[in-house]
């Protein structure tokens, strides 16, 4: 064995080369056939691998070994061969350098260590790119889950890494990183909330993939594109992206739409502010003029027939529309827009559907919509809400009522503060 490890020293000092010289000319004579055989091994092996995977995927039902050889993992497994071989080829290279055989020794085991986290690392993203493709898992924070098991894969390297270099032990390691953890702590502070944010907001399934947030703090208004360790990407309406610290969803408020998206519709919620001073008691003569509006001759015949009844029954003076019961235009006029919209055809039957008084204010008596749009795109949602409100606007007078707006002085005063 001996003999094989020297067989150019042995002919360097045959023609006549001085031990020293010999030894340097042996030494860079091996490392270069060596270089040259594991780069030709490892062309080679790469070649092999490369065919019998192609092959493999060709023939196969699933698309799972496609994305393996799209993301390199036959290439990378295939680098494990020319690493071995160099680490047994070390001791015959370096056979009379004890310290270079120990220092190459070592840098290979690093090697060895980097290049098995590259394949872990390959096979992840292969797992990822497959099961996003999947509609289960399409909209689950993956990327998470791969960066939290890729740090756990870099630190276990980077300890490995420490005890090949230092030749101690790793519990060693162990015992200074407990003393340094207070360091540790503070400087990876983002990582490990982000870390911790992953697995609430993977666990509480608050966001995911795919989802229409808002977040205020942030500006973002848009869809979920991206979900990792540390961020969340949003994409908002006008194209731009805005990045979130995926920690700051358990620590903030923030609106998910996803309810709204599942649901049957997209909610109506808007007020129309009547100006206070146009609403009156209703007389016979406009009562029978208002009868013309066929959504709601029916409600008045009967309603203006009960009234008349109470009224007799008791006696009531009419000579002043304040006595007895008495129908308001505001009142009609609000049972004529809940007929309007319970007959508009895009509003879900389904769903709740409320033409309410609220509290009247500085600006008038608002009378507020509550429905459901059947459609929910945002542009079709608009274009039904502004039907909506177009004939509702348009229906006001008719009722005498009128819609408040500030006055030209208000304006003119307001602007001149």
């Amino acid at each position: 064995m001996e003999f094989n490890k020297h067989i150019i020293y042995n002919y360097l000092k045959e023609i006549g080369l001085s031990d020293s010289l010999a030894t340097y000319l042996n030494l860079i004579t091996l490392s270069i056939i060596s270089l040259v055989i594991i780069y030709a091994i490892d062309l080679f092996v790469r070649k092999i691998f490369r065919i019998i995977s192609v092959r493999i995927a060709k023939t196969s039902k699933t698309n799972f070994d496609d994305i393996l050889i799209t993301n390199k993992v036959p290439t990378n497994v295939a680098h494990l061969v020319p690493v071995f071989l160099l680490f047994e080829l070390i001791p015959v290279i370096f056979y009379d350098f004890e310290y270079l055989k120990n220092f190459f020794t070592k840098l290979v085991l690093i090697i060895s260590i980097l290049l098995v986290i590259n394949i872990a690392r390959s096979i992840l993203n292969s797992l990822r790119d497959y099961l996003k493709k999947l509609p289960r898992f399409k909209d689950k924070p993956i990327d998470s889950y791969i960066q939290v098991f890729m740090i756990f894969a870099w630190f276990t390297g980077f300890i490995l890494s420490f005890a090949i270099i230092t030749n101690q032990s790793i519990w060693k390691f162990f015992t200074a990183l407990g003393a340094a953890s207070a360091i540790i702590i503070l400087i990876f502070k983002d990582t490990i909330l982000g870390f911790v944010a992953s697995i609430q907001v993977s666990v509480n399934d608050m966001v995911r993939i795919g989802d229409w947030i808002t977040f205020e703090k942030f500006g973002a208004d848009g869809d979920v594109i991206e979900i990792t360790l540390a961020t969340v990407k949003v994409q908002n309406f006008d194209k731009t992206i805005t990045t979130i610290p995926t920690y700051a969803l358990i620590s903030d408020s923030f609106k998910n739409w996803r309810g709204m998206v599942n649901s049957q519709g997209r909610r109506i919620k808007r007020a129309l502010y009547i100006k206070t001073t146009s609403i009156h008691y209703l007389s016979t003569q406009e009562v029978e003029k208002l009868k013309e509006i066929q959504l709601i001759e029916p409600y008045l015949s009967t309603r203006q027939e009960k009234i008349d009844q109470f009224n007799t029954h008791n006696n009531i003076d009419k000579s002043l529309l304040l006595n007895g019961r008495n129908l308001t235009n505001i009142g009609v006029f609000r049972k004529y827009a809940q007929s309007y919209v319970e007959n508009h055809p895009a509003v879900n039957k389904e769903m709740m559907i409320m033409v309410r008084q609220l509290a009247p204010t500085t600006q008038g008596l608002p009378i507020e919509i509550y429905a459901f749009s059947s459609d929910k795109r945002w542009k079709n949602y608009e274009y039904v809400m502004a039907d909506i409100f177009d004939h509702l606007l348009a229906a006001i007078p008719h009722f005498n009522l009128e819609v408040f707006e500030l006055s030209t002085d208000f304006k003119v005063l307001n602007s001149n503060q």
